[in-house]
C-alpha cells in the first residue's frame, strides 16, 4: 500500500507551472483557483472515479504532506484505518463520516464544507458521498497508507 501512495505521489510531483521555489529553497505552491489543480486518478485502493492531487510532501515516505482527494457521487470507502493519523477538511459537496469498524449509512455525520475531523492512528472510519462529488483536503505524516478492516472490501484486491 504504501508503494501504491508513492508511486501515486511521484506522478504528481510534476505539476507543471504551479510550484515554484522560495528564496530559502522551499517549495511554494501557487494555485490561483481550483481548475488549476492537477487530478490523477486515485490509487487501486480507493473506489474506481476517485482522483487525487499531492499539494506537498509524500505520502508514501516518512514526514509531512497534503493532499486532496475527489470523491464521485455514490462512493463508499469501507471501513478502514491508517497507521498514522489523519485531519480531513471538507472543501466541497457533502462529505459523511462514521466511526467503527462497520458501516451504518443510518448513523453517519454528514460534513459540509469546512467540517473537520481528526482521526488518530489505526481509528477504523467509513467515508461516503450521497448525489454529489465532494473534495476533502487530508494532512497527516507519512507513511500514510489505508488498511480495510475487511480485507475483502479493498477495490485493488478485487473485493
Amino acid at each position: 500500500m504504501r508503494a501504491t501512495y508513492g508511486a501515486v505521489a511521484a506522478v504528481l510531483v510534476a505539476i507543471s507551472g504551479q510550484i515554484a521555489m522560495a528564496e530559502d529553497g522551499a517549495q511554494m505552491i501557487l494555485m490561483p483557483g481550483a481548475a488549476s489543480v492537477q487530478w490523477q486518478p486515485g490509487p487501486a485502493s480507493l473506489p474506481k472515479g476517485t482522483q487525487l492531487v499531492v499539494l506537498a510532501g509524500d505520502p508514501g515516505k516518512p514526514g509531512p504532506f497534503v493532499l486532496r482527494v475527489k470523491f464521485p457521487p455514490n462512493t463508499m470507502v469501507a471501513p478502514h484505518t491508517h497507521a498514522t493519523a489523519e485531519n480531513l477538511t471538507v472543501l466541497t459537496g457533502d462529505f459523511y463520516h462514521e466511526m467503527g469498524e462497520t458501516l451504518d449509512k443510518a448513523h453517519g455525520d454528514l460534513m459540509q464544507p469546512g467540517g473537520f475531523v481528526y482521526l488518530p492512528a489505526n481509528m477504523p472510519h467509513s467515508v461516503w458521498t450521497a448525489d454529489t462529488e465532494s473534495i476533502v483536503q487530508v494532512t497527516g505524516t507519512g507513511p500514510f497508507g489505508l488498511n480495510y478492516v475487511n480485507p475483502a472490501d479493498d477495490p485493488s484486491k478485487g473485493g
